[in-house]
């Protein structure tokens, strides 16, 4: 421990946040257009098809980035996508990411 003088800003400290969006979500790269969201949000973690025919993963970065890259699974995915309901839980605050970058896992 030991805490720094200042403490961090609510959007900037760091949250871990899993999700798993349905509706049309495969088949339509919305695995690729989501890393390439992630990377230029500054995020890390992870996003992969489910044999249930939706799109899971989880989030990791500041929070207010992290809130970005929530509406966007909600409302924007990837050009062909077409989104019925995104959900996020296990929302945590974290002291360091737990990734190195955001993948698409197989």
């Amino acid at each position: 421990g030991g805490r720094s003088g200042a403490a961090m800003a609510e959007g900037e400290a760091l949250v871990s946040v899993d999700y798993e969006v349905s509706g049309k979500v495969q088949g339509v790269f919305f695995r690729k257009y989501t890393q390439e969201e992630a990377k230029r949000l500054g995020l890390v973690g992870w996003v992969q098809n489910t044999s249930h025919g939706t799109v899971q993963g989880q989030i990791q970065g500041p929070a207010a980035r992290v809130r970005e890259l929530q509406e966007w699974l909600r409302k924007i995915g990837s050009p062909q996508s077409r989104i019925s309901r995104a959900e996020f839980s296990n929302e945590k605050k974290i002291e360091a990411l737990e990734h190195k970058d955001f993948q698409i896992l197989k």
